[in-house]
């Protein structure tokens, strides 16, 4: 019996590389959160909102860490989008940010 279906995943250095390709990109951390720093073309859906979300085209789900876009990708994919997780989340990210204090 598998408790734990293996997700899509990617690491940030792939979502990265895919950035001129304009990825749908939604971070499901809280606005708070968000503000304090978050990859430019991100758009923001708190995970507890995520369930509303909608999209025809593939999207790639980022947080802080990597444990509620887990948690939103299995969400999503339950409703048939293709979300895609980005392990290691907002820790691991070393490209280009807006917001925050850098």
């Amino acid at each position: 019996m598998f408790f734990f279906k293996k997700i899509p995943s990617i690491t940030t250095t792939e979502l990265e590389e895919m950035l001129p390709k304009k990825p749908m990109i939604v971070d499901v951390r809280e606005p708070q959160e968000f503000s304090s720093g978050h990859i430019p073309t991100a758009k923001n859906i708190p995970l507890k909102k995520i369930n509303s979300y909608q999209t025809k085209a593939p999207v790639y789900i980022i947080c802080q860490s990597g444990m509620r876009s887990k948690q939103a990708v299995k969400l999503l994919r339950a409703k048939g989008i293709d979300a895609v997780n980005v392990k290691g989340g907002m820790m691991s990210w070393s490209g280009k940010v807006r917001g925050g204090k850098l």
